[in-house]
């Protein structure tokens, strides 16, 4: 499944284009890679400008998954195995609930009135840009699931 929030989409599409070659990178990482078999933890596909982030976790309720941004880089985020709620909003919709850490490249944000849902199965993925806050990890109604996902993080510099 190929998603990113429709109200971003067009204006991403420069983005998207200059930075071909390293999503190229990025997605040739998740087709020829074992993903099931990777432990977790980071796997450098190209120095800082793509790296791959793998996680495994039981998903959870909302209020414990907050929304979150990221300016330095795209995610690419691929579930594996299991399946999670993912929702989407953009960040000029949402308050930061924190400062912006830099060293993690991470703002966390107040849960919003409005924002768009997923439902990623294994074999699903959805981009995200520095633009839209996204709240990964949450159980569906079918409640909490163990979940393998595989965050490839595309510099934008």
């Amino acid at each position: 499944m190929w998603t990113t929030s429709i109200a971003q989409a067009a204006g991403q599409a420069e983005d998207f284009a200059r930075l071909r070659a390293r999503f190229e990178k990025a997605f040739s990482f998740l087709q020829e890679t074992d993903l099931l078999a990777l432990p977790t933890g980071k796997v450098i596909i190209d120095q800082d400008l793509v790296f791959a982030d793998v996680q495994c976790y039981t998903t959870m309720a909302p209020e414990e998954c907050p929304f979150e941004s990221h300016r330095a880089y795209f995610d690419l985020q691929y579930v594996a195995q299991g399946e999670e709620l993912f929702q989407v909003a953009p960040v000029s919709e949402l308050t930061p609930s924190m400062d912006y850490d830099p060293q993690r490249d991470l703002l966390f944000y107040r849960e919003p009135a409005g924002s768009s849902q997923l439902l990623l199965r294994g074999g699903d993925f959805a981009i995200v840009s520095p633009q839209e806050g996204h709240a990964p990890r949450r159980m569906t109604a079918g409640g909490p699931c163990q979940v393998k996902k595989i965050v490839v993080k595309v510099k934008i510099g």
